[in-house]
C-alpha cells in the first residue's frame, strides 16, 4: 500500500479488514474515546500470548488501525499505555527463548513483522525526538535479542543436548552468568526469524529515521545489528564490483573517521559521525503534531540544497529532485523477502500516502460528550455482573414541555423511548438517545392530547406495543400516530377507575380497579369486559385502590388500598389468595417482582418486602424523615425517592438495615420537587420527574 507498515500482507489481513471497518465506523459514531476507552484496554485483556497467534496479529492490526485515527495529542497521552500494554508485551513472546510458537518460524515471522510495522508507524506519527524520549526501551527490548542469540551460538555449537521427555533440550549460560535450559528448537526458531535478514529489514530504517547519534544511545548492541545487517547486505550484492568492504564501528563513541570506509562509494551506508548524525540538519517545526509526519514540517519538492552531506539528508525527507550520492546509497535499501519498501518509504511518502499515516475521525451528532463521555467513561469499567445500582448525578439530558407536576414515567421496551404523564392532561412520548453534552433539551416526539383530567397512570401494553393511559378514563392509542384506538369508562359513573396495569406479554389485558373495591379485566381486541372479580376479603372495608401490581408470570395481582390493606389475587381463577393490612397508612406505590415477591411503600414512611402468602414482611425499613413516595426495581435492590429530593438503594435482601447508597439530589442537576421515578436497567440509568413538569436524566 506503499508504506512499509503495509508491505508484507497475510491472508487474515483481508479477513480482518471488513471487521476493522466496522470498528471504526463505530468509532465515527460515538467519538474518539471509543478507541482509547474501549479497543485500547481490550487489546491489553487479550492476555497476549503465544497459545493464541490469532489474537496477537488480531493486537497488532487494530493497535495499527487505533493509531491512524488518534489524534496528535491523544497519542502522545496514549503513547505509555500503548507501549506498556501492547509493544512490550509483544515484544516479550516475540523475543523469549523459553516459548516457542505452535505454528514456528512462520507466525513468529508474521507477527515480528507487523509489530515493526506498528513501532514504524508511532515513530513516524511522533517524531524524532518524542521517538528517543518515549519509544528507547521498546527499541532496547526488540534489538537485544540479537545479541542474546549471538552470546549463546557458541554454547550451542559445543553444549551437549539432553532429551526430556519428548523435547530435545540445552544447558546454557545466559548474560547474566545464570544457568539456564531451553529447548533446542525454540531457540534455533529464534535465530531462524531473527537473522541478519531481519537486522537489515529493522535496523537501517530505525537508524535513517532517528539519526545514528541517537540510535547508538538507545541500542546498545547497535555493532552488533550493524554487522548482521551489513552481512545479509553483502551476501545479496555478492559478485558485485560496486560493492566495498565495510568495516564495524568500534565503539558507541567513536566517530565515522574510523569505521575506515568510503561513504560516498558504499552501497550501504553507515552510522554518520556524532557532529553530523544523519537528518539533524533537517527543517523541524519544534511542535508535536505538524503536517505529515510527526513534529516535521514537510519541506517544498521545488526547494533547491547545497550539495553538502546533511543538506542530502534533508532531501531524503524532502523529496527534493537533486540526489546526493549517499541517498542514492539509502535507495537500495530494498530487502525483497521481506517486502520493505526503501528507506524513503519508511521515513515520508507521497501526498496519497499521508492517509495511511493519520486520519481524522469526522464527528457525528452522537459522538460522546461532556456528561456523556463521563457516565460512558465509567460505565465500561464496570463488570457486567456487578448486581448493584451505581448513582453518581451525572446529568445526561433533560425533557421539557409538560406544563404541569409529572405524576408517572414508563420507559418503554428496549429502553429507547418512554411515557410520561402530567397534571397538565397530556401524556408524552421521548426518545432516550444521547444527544449533545448533558445539557441538552429534549422534544417529544408525539403527544397525546385526548385526555381531560390529571393523568395518574401510563404504560405499555407490551403484547400488541400500545399505550395505556389514565386519568379516570383508560384510553388506549398507538404510539406511532397519537390517535386513540378505544377508551372504557367507569360501569355506572359513580366509582370512577383509580387504578391501572397492564399484563405482561404474551397476555394481551389491561386490569384497573374501580372505587368499588372490583376489578375489572379487558382485552383491547375483543368488546366488552373480559373478567370481573371483587376484592371484599372477610367484609373489610379496605378503602379505594390505590395501586395495582402484577407479578411477572402474570399469575397473581397485588391490589393495594387506602388503608393501607393489600389483597393477593390469582388472575387465573379469580379467588382471594390472601388480604392483609400491610401498612398503617395509604399505599404509595406497588411493584412486582421474581419469586412471588411484592414492594410497597407507605404514606406511613415504611417499604416492605412481601413473599407468597406470609403475613410478616420478609424486609422492611422506616424512613425517619420522609414518605417514600416513588421507587423503581434494579434486579434485587430498590431504587427510591423522597420529597426531599433524595435516591436511595436498598437490597432486598436487606431492606431492614439502612440504604446501600444514598444521594441528595443538587439543584444544578435538579429543580424542583421530586414527583415519579423510574429505573432504565439495561443503561443503568434514571428517569427524574419533578412538579415543574420537568424531566431529567442521570447517571
Amino acid at each position: 500500500m506503499g508504506s512499509v507498515y503495509e508491505k508484507k500482507p497475510v491472508v487474515g489481513d483481508q479477513t480482518a479488514g471488513p471487521v476493522l471497518d466496522c470498528l471504526i465506523y463505530i468509532a465515527q459514531l460515538y467519538g474518539e474515546p471509543v478507541l482509547t476507552y474501549q479497543y485500547l484496554p481490550y487489546i491489553g485483556y487479550l492476555r497476549l500470548n503465544t497459545r493464541k497467534e490469532a489474537s496477537l496479529l488480531g493486537a497488532v492490526a487494530l493497535t495499527q488501525k487505533i493509531i491512524v485515527f488518534l489524534s496528535d495529542t491523544t497519542l502522545m497521552d496514549m503513547l505509555m499505555k500503548i507501549n506498556q500494554d501492547v509493544l512490550l508485551p509483544l515484544l516479550d513472546l516475540l523475543t523469549t527463548p523459553r516459548m516457542g510458537f505452535p505454528s514456528g518460524v512462520q507466525t513468529r515471522t508474521a507477527v515480528c513483522l507487523k509489530t515493526l510495522s506498528l513501532m514504524a508507524l508511532i515513530c513516524l506519527r511522533i517524531g524524532r525526538e518524542m521517538v528517543q524520549q518515549h519509544m528507547a526501551d521498546t527499541l532496547r527490548r526488540f534489538f537485544a535479542v540479537f545479541s542474546l542469540l549471538h552470546f549463546l551460538q557458541p554454547q550451542l555449537d559445543s553444549a551437549p543436548c539432553r532429551v526430556v521427555g519428548e523435547v530435545t533440550v540445552v544447558d546454557v549460560c545466559t548474560p547474566e552468568n545464570t544457568n539456564v535450559t531451553y529447548e533446542l528448537g525454540v531457540l534455533e526458531e529464534l535465530q531462524t526469524v531473527f537473522n541478519p535478514e531481519m537486522a537489515h529489514a529493522s535496523y537501517i530504517p530505525f537508524n535513517c529515521l532517528i539519526g545514528d547519534m541517537a540510535i547508538r544511545k538507545l541500542v546498545p548492541n547497535h555493532e552488533l545489528v550493524w554487522q548482521l545487517a551489513q552481512s545479509y547486505h553483502q551476501s545479496l550484492h555478492q559478485g558485485s564490483s560496486e560493492t566495498s568492504k565495510v568495516e564495524l564501528p568500534p565503539s558507541s563513541t567513536g566517530v565515522s573517521s574510523t569505521f575506515g570506509r568510503s561513504i560516498g562509494c558504499s552501497p550501504f551506508p553507515a552510522p554518520e559521525t556524532i557532529s553530523t548524525p544523519v537528518g539533524d540538519s533537517l527543517i523541524e517545526s519544534g511542535t508535536f503534531g505538524s503536517h505529515l509526519v510527526g513534529n516535521r514540517i514537510q519541506v517544498s519538492r521545488e526547494t533547491e540544497y547545497d550539495s553538502n552531506r546533511n543538506l542530502g539528508a534533508a532531501n531524503s525527507w524532502g523529496r527534493s529532485k537533486r540526489t546526493p550520492p549517499i541517498i542514492t546509497a539509502a535507495s537500495s535499501f530494498a530487502v525483497p523477502s521481506f517486502g520493505t519498501a526503501s528507506f524513503s518509504s519508511w521515513v515520508t511518502g507521497p501526498t496519497q500516502e499521508d492517509s495511511a499515516l493519520k486520519q481524522e475521525l469526522p464527528r457525528s451528532g452522537r459522538s460522546l460528550q461532556g456528561n456523556w463521555l463521563a457516565y460512558w467513561q465509567y460505565e465500561i469499567g464496570l463488570n457486567q455482573q456487578d448486581p448493584h445500582f451505581h448513582f453518581h448525578q451525572i446529568r445526561l439530558q433533560s425533557f421539557l414541555g409538560h406544563s404541569g407536576t409529572i405524576k408517572c414515567l414508563a420507559p418503554l421496551a428496549g429502553e429507547d423511548y418512554f411515557l410520561s404523564g402530567s397534571k397538565d392532561k397530556t401524556v408524552k412520548l421521548w426518545p432516550l438517545y444521547n444527544h449533545g453534552d448533558g445539557t441538552q433539551e429534549v422534544e417529544p416526539c408525539v403527544t397525546y392530547n385526548d385526555h381531560r383530567k390529571s393523568i395518574f397512570y401510563v404504560g405499555q401494553l407490551e403484547a400488541s406495543q400500545e399505550v395505556v393511559s389514565c386519568d379516570g378514563t383508560v384510553h388506549l392509542w398507538d404510539q406511532y400516530t397519537g390517535k386513540q384506538i378505544r377508551s372504557y369508562e367507569a360501569v355506572d359513573g359513580k366509582n370512577p377507575i383509580t387504578a391501572v396495569t397492564t399484563m405482561p406479554a404474551p397476555h394481551c389485558s389491561v386490569v384497573f380497579g374501580s372505587a368499588d373495591s372490583i376489578l375489572r379485566f379487558i382485552d383491547p381486541r375483543k368488546p366488552g369486559l373480559q373478567h370481573e372479580f371483587r376484592l371484599a376479603y372477610s367484609n373489610v372495608n379496605a378503602g379505594l385502590i390505590r395501586y395495582l401490581a402484577v407479578s411477572p408470570s402474570g399469575r397473581t395481582v397485588a391490589a393495594g388500598f387506602s388503608s393501607g390493606f393489600i389483597v393477593l389475587l390469582d388472575a387465573r381463577t379469580g379467588l382471594v389468595l390472601k388480604g392483609w393490612p400491610a401498612h398503617e397508612g395509604d399505599i404509595l406505590q406497588m411493584k412486582a417482582a421474581e419469586g412471588n415477591l411484592v414492594v410497597s411503600s407507605s404514606s406511613d414512611y415504611t417499604i416492605a418486602v412481601w413473599k407468597d402468602l406470609e403475613h410478616k414482611p420478609l424486609r422492611q425499613y422506616k424512613s425517619q424523615s420522609d414518605p417514600i413516595h416513588a421507587f423503581d426495581l434494579y434486579g434485587s435492590e430498590i431504587v427510591t425517592g423522597t420529597v426531599a429530593n433524595k435516591i436511595g438503594v436498598y437490597s432486598m435482601a436487606d431492606i431492614s438495615l439502612s440504604p446501600l447508597s444514598s444521594t441528595k439530589l443538587s439543584s444544578e442537576n435538579f429543580r424542583g420537587t421530586l414527583t415519579s421515578l423510574a429505573v432504565l436497567p439495561t443503561k443503568r440509568l434514571l428517569l427524574l420527574g419533578s412538579e415543574n413538569g420537568a424531566i431529567r436524566l442521570l447517571a
